[in-house]
């Protein structure tokens, strides 16, 4: 296997989380790739004001049925919040003031507008503002996903760490503390999308906000793989001493050896992929 160099992970602060967040959201919302349409970072005025992103449904009478696009309709405004940052009560005006000027700019109709807000905690404070100041009803209608009602905006919260990976395993996994099983189920979900994918972005986020443990995964399995080289040339399995050994005897070893080392080389694999994608867009 490939011998991979190891560099010094970036500064959290130097990780790009929104363009991450942008093919994290594209990945979710694969199967409708051809009537939704994203404008990431989107510039509302010469000014500072500007949207994380809007998915544009080209084709209004498609149905959405994915968990985080059910509420979708023509114009759909999405704030993005890094792991580190929250989605405060001014972010929501801030958001809900920017649905309204993109309203008057594009002349559309407001029943034509979405607003989602997505970030990698339970938004306590603003589902409490929601409720008690503006009166809305917020509920939980799927894990992590809050859906707002008594606007005349449809509004959704998601709580990303909250998701479930089989429904949702990119936004769910776009975070800074993954465990091992998260980082091998992420390798697979990756290596099944084919190079044709671009989500360069998505894996150098992943990559760098768990640098720590994609090393110490690494690590682990080279040490289980010498463990298991060690043991076996104790035991005097050799392939000199197991051609020796009767015929049935040797195809029951050496499958064991076999499986065991293909289990283990499958994971190392997988953690190693990750590692190289790193290390190829430094």
């Amino acid at each position: 296997m490939k011998t991979i160099k190891k560099n010094k992970p970036l500064d959290e602060t130097q990780i790009l989380w929104h363009p991450a967040f942008i093919e994290a959201m594209q990945l979710e919302l694969d199967a409708y790739k051809d009537v939704l349409e994203f404008q990431p970072e989107l510039q509302l005025t010469t000014g500072p004001m500007r949207i994380d992103c809007i998915v544009i449904k080209k084709t209004k009478n498609v149905e959405i049925k994915k968990n985080i696009g059910k509420i979708f309709r023509t114009w759909n405004l999405i704030e993005y919040k890094s792991p580190d940052d929250y989605v405060s009560i001014n972010d929501f005006y801030k958001v809900y003031g920017y649905a309204c000027i993109y309203k008057h700019l594009k002349e559309i109709a407001v029943t034509d507008l979405t607003i989602t807000l997505v970030e990698s905690h339970y938004p306590r404070e603003l589902i409490k503002h929601l409720r008690n100041i503006r009166g809305y009803t917020v509920a939980e209608t799927h894990a992590g996903l809050y859906t707002v009602s008594g606007d005349i905006i449809p509004i959704q919260i998601i709580d990303s760490r909250k998701l479930i990976a089989e429904d949702n395993v990119w936004l769910k996994n776009l975070d800074k503390e993954l465990s091992f099983s998260d980082i091998e189920l992420l390798s697979i979900k990756i290596a099944q999308q084919g190079k044709s994918v671009r989500i360069n972005a998505y894996i150098n986020a992943i990559a760098n906000a768990n640098y720590k443990i994609i090393q110490e995964r690494k690590m682990t399995v080279q040490e289980i793989q010498k463990k298991y080289d060690e043991w076996f040339e104790e035991i005097g399995y050799t392939a000199y001493k197991m051609a020796k050994v009767r015929k049935q005897e040797q195809q029951k070893w050496t499958q064991v050896v076999t499986d065991q080392k293909a289990e283990i080389a499958d994971k190392d694999a997988k953690i190693a992929y990750l590692l190289e994608e790193l290390e190829r867009k430094k």
